[in-house]
């Protein structure tokens, strides 16, 4: 089987690894939702040893990750779970929730669902870590941006490149507060969410 490739995974791993090095220092089990091809889960667990990375998107999605999984196994990578944010989620229990490009292609109500859904799986004091475009104040970060958006509601009029304040209100509503907002090369950004504990 020829593994998917999708090119922009190479293009942004090592800016987004250089943050997650960092910010993912003392944790230790980490859920991807929307892994996609599963190349970002497979550059990204064997540098972080650590951590237990897991992988997991939509049914149709699981046979390309776990081509990827086979082909470059790590000791920390575990076998991707089917998770569908509109649907049931499974019983899991993780100190970090990445995503990677993936808040733009859902729908505005995925997107809700998503936020709303965190705290079933994320510790209290875990953090969200999302990579992807969006939009701050309401205006983009860059022209290709503003093209982009237009493409993703030609194809989807409910998917689209979000603002950024918009999450932070969905992210509030569950008891996450925002604490970092770095700007990544090709005009994306990653974003980070931390869970309040109990008194906080």
């Amino acid at each position: 089987m020829e593994l998917p490739d999708a090119p922009s995974c190479a293009r942004n791993r090592e800016p987004i690894l250089e943050q997650l090095r960092r910010l993912l220092a003392s944790s230790r089990h980490v859920l991807e939702i929307g892994s996609g091809t599963g190349q970002h889960a497979v550059y990204f667990a064997p540098r972080l040893p650590q951590l237990v990375w897991q992988t997991s998107d939509r049914a149709e999605n699981l046979p390309a990750i776990s081509a990827w999984l086979e082909a470059e196994p790590a000791d920390n990578l575990r076998a991707p779970l089917e998770l569908d944010v509109s649907g049931d989620w499974p019983p899991i229990d993780v100190d970090t929730i990445f995503t990677a490009n993936t808040l733009h292609i859902m729908s505005a109500d995925s997107v809700r669902l998503f936020f709303h859904r965190l705290p079933q799986v994320l510790q209290p004091g875990g953090q969200l870590i999302v990579y992807g475009p969006v939009k701050v104040g309401g205006e983009y970060i860059g022209p290709t941006n503003a093209d982009f958006d237009l493409w993703l509601k030609g194809r989807d009029p409910m998917s689209g490149i979000r603002d950024l304040e918009w999450l932070d209100q969905l992210a509030l509503a569950v008891g996450l507060a925002r604490e970092e907002l770095h700007y990544l090369p090709a005009n994306n950004q990653l974003v980070v969410w931390r869970r309040k504990t109990k008194g906080s």
